[in-house]
């Protein structure tokens, strides 16, 4: 009985081992490729915010630019301003959703490729 306590410790030892081997050559590949893929460094990230602050930004000015020449053009009841700065907003930010949803997709793709790779 002793010896198959034994053996059920070194068992669980050896596949310690293993698992933790597996990580660590898992984290060495990943650096890996990342040394070979750099082009994605702080500037793309400063690119990306950049893009996505654009893609809102854009539209929702032009929709209050357009809704503020409407409410001089057409002085009622209604808020030509408030309107079209929301719809500016909405499409903006589907817009930045498209954007990063897109990229989010492109860095998962290049992840499982690259997992191949092994």
């Amino acid at each position: 009985m002793p010896n198959s306590a034994n053996d059920e410790a070194s068992k669980k030892t050896v596949k310690a081992k293993s698992t933790l081997a597996d990580q660590v050559g898992a984290k060495a590949a990943r650096k890996l490729r990342a040394r070979r893929h750099h082009r994605q460094g702080v500037w793309f990230g400063l690119g990306m915010m950049g893009l996505v602050g654009w893609s809102v930004a854009v539209p929702t000015l032009l929709g209050a630019f357009l809704g503020a020449w409407l409410d001089k053009l057409y002085p009622d009841g209604r808020s030509w301003t408030l309107a079209l700065l929301v719809a500016g907003l909405t499409i903006g930010c589907l817009n930045a959703w498209h954007w990063v949803t897109k990229e989010d997709r492109a860095i998962r793709e290049e992840q499982e490729n690259g997992d191949d790779d092994k």
